[in-house]
């Protein structure tokens, strides 16, 4: 009867302990996720700088930020949508919000020019916050041999080397001052959560690059002042995901960014949209080959879908 007794007493006390753990992790995330107050960004420095800034994310940023009243460093390398962005602030905040625009293909350029040019166009700017956005993918889901030589370089270009040269360049003007903050936007499909990607392969290892770079150059600067985050976004309606928004799990840029800015400053590692974070959690106890089937699943049917739009364009072409 006393072993009786002392059984239900260990296993009522490791049922209680266990629900107060749950408990207070869920009120941690109500916490971060909604009721935390975002950093003022201008305690950084009045100009951030943002890449791959006239469409998606990186646009939505930009607007963003200059609600809060930083100037803007906006570069990309689609002239009019850049400038279209560039007007359409302008329009909406007036002259409160300076805006610089750096027209740049970061495919084209190699790292030591993309930093010679980008140390030339901030010369003299307070930029404290860097968001290195810009990104590229495949038209569709393809085998590894299927890639073109140009897609390959362009994943690895923009996607790994750009934004590696563009941390260097920024990286000693925030030493000096000793604050700053640093954002790199990856993607869930190169995350610790997801042990696979295939059909998407480069694009998961290049982001997968930017996650750990983050990790490891969070740790080398936080003591300096400077907060070094990686993002994981997973699906984002953008012309990079080619994704039809859907309520809860597929944000639109607008609805992602205002996430994304409660975030900046805090962890080094973060899936800013509550939707996203839900999912992460839904999908962490399947074992890794469920989760890698289904992904391969529905990465044929995006490249099958891909296939045939691009035969009924050759169809159409003259």
């Amino acid at each position: 009867m006393e072993f009786q007794e002392l059984f239900t007493v260990v296993a009522t006390t490791i049922g209680f302990i266990s629900l107060c753990k749950t408990s207070i992790n869920f009120l941690r995330w109500v916490w971060v996720m909604f009721l935390r107050p975002p950093k003022n960004l201008k305690e950084y420095g009045s100009w951030a700088l943002i890449t791959g800034a006239a469409d998606g994310i990186g646009r939505a940023l930009a607007f963003e930020m200059a609600a809060k009243g930083l100037n803007l460093v906006l570069l990309d390398r689609n002239v009019s949508k850049l400038e279209a962005t560039a007007n359409e602030i302008h329009e909406r905040f007036g002259a409160r919000v300076e805006i610089k625009k750096i027209v740049m293909d970061l495919a084209k350029l190699t790292g030591e020019e993309i930093a010679k040019a980008i140390e030339e166009e901030i010369k003299g700017l307070d930029v404290g916050v860097l968001v290195n956005n810009a990104g590229v993918a495949y038209s569709y889901g393809k085998f590894f041999h299927e890639v073109d030589d140009l897609e390959l370089m362009d994943s690895i270009k923009v996607n790994m080397e750009a934004a590696t040269w563009i941390t260097w360049v920024v990286l000693p003007s925030m030493l000096k001052k000793k604050k700053g903050a640093i954002v790199n936007i990856g993607s869930g499909s190169g995350s610790s959560a997801i042990p696979s990607f295939p059909l998407y392969t480069n694009y998961a290892a290049s982001k997968a690059y930017l996650s750990m770079f983050s990790r490891s150059i969070s740790l080398e600067y936080k003591q300096h002042g400077i907060d070094i985050q990686c993002q994981i976004p997973m699906f984002v309606s953008t012309r990079l995901s080619r994704t039809k928004a859907y309520p809860l799990f597929v944000p639109t840029p607008e609805t992602y960014s205002k996430a994304s800015m409660r975030w900046i400053g805090y962890e080094h590692q973060c899936s800013p949209y509550w939707g996203h974070s839900v999912q992460c959690l839904v999908t962490h106890p399947l074992p890794d080959f469920v989760l890698s089937a289904f992904i391969f699943w529905y990465s044929l049917r995006i490249r099958k879908r891909g296939q045939l739009k691009n035969l009924h364009k050759k169809n159409m072409a003259p």
